[in-house]
């Protein structure tokens, strides 16, 4: 049996309100595509990225979970096992800054591992004309709950690259995060369910 062709597997989670572009993000980063009629995602959907960082082949599962609140239910599980989680808010929507902490409550709840880097992304950074939510807000929100800070645009290919990037740099820099993620060390269950 050949050995698999990667270092490390991690398990990333996209999460926000429904319409903040989670998706849009996804496509961009993992397909290089924009497509700006993109529909709602209805449960979970699932890529896969592979990437090469600080000398590592990493494999990414990263996982675009629905915003709806009828499918809320149906993502719990998928919070189990990540190492990453991006939480997204729409700079043009102040309402989807706001629902932030729910979704942390959500991170709080489901999510097995107390040390998940978290990333909050200010997406659609491309509409803004004096958008609802300031960068300074977006920063205050992110050092308040330790989380790392990034702006982007995927339909400018703005900071995108620069999420996944971040995100997985910490990860590989905080030792909790790497058990079981080696080929060998790393269960179907654990990253799967």
């Amino acid at each position: 049996m050949d050995p698999p062709n990667y270092d490390h597997l991690f398990k990333l989670l996209i999460i926000g309100d429904s319409g903040v572009g989670k998706s849009c993000l996804l496509l961009r980063f993992c397909d290089d595509e924009f497509n700006d009629k993109q529909l709602a995602t209805i449960g979970v959907d699932f890529k896969v990225k592979y990437l090469s960082l600080m000398g590592k082949r990493l494999k990414l599962a990263i996982w675009d979970t629905a915003g709806q609140e009828r499918f809320r239910t149906l993502t719990s599980s998928y919070y189990r096992g990540a190492q990453g989680i991006v939480l997204v808010y729409d700079v043009t929507s102040r309402e989807s800054f706001e629902n932030l902490e729910y979704w942390l409550e959500e991170v709080r709840k489901y999510a097995t591992s107390r040390s998940s880097v978290k990333m909050l992304v200010a997406n659609k950074v491309d509409e803004v004309n004096g958008g609802d939510v300031t960068r300074r807000e977006g920063e205050k929100f992110a050092i308040e709950h330790d989380m790392l800070f990034i702006e982007s645009s995927a339909k400018l290919k703005v900071g995108v690259k620069e999420i996944f990037q971040q995100l997985v740099l910490k990860i590989l820099d905080t030792p909790d995060l790497l058990q079981n993620t080696t080929p060998l060390g790393a269960t179907r269950e654990r990253y799967l369910s």
